[in-house]
């Protein structure tokens, strides 16, 4: 599957996924970690571990710069 991934402020990037992919996968994908970045879908978080059921993801940063 692709999803298209809306870094907030950063870029916007198209990967691919495997059918059984996770929202942790997504963020993997765009060289972020579940320690760093929240995955939100139609404006709410979702948990990292919950399956990918989104065409579009939008990613917000916790921590950036330093």
């Amino acid at each position: 599957m692709e999803v298209t991934v809306d870094i907030k402020g950063e870029a916007t990037e198209t990967v691919a996924l495997g059918a059984a992919a996770t929202y942790g996968d997504v963020l993997a994908a765009v060289d972020l970690s579940i320690h760093e970045a929240t995955p939100i879908v139609d404006g709410r978080p979702v948990p990292s571990d919950q399956p990918v059921e989104a065409d579009t993801v939008t990613v917000l940063r916790l921590v950036k710069g330093g």
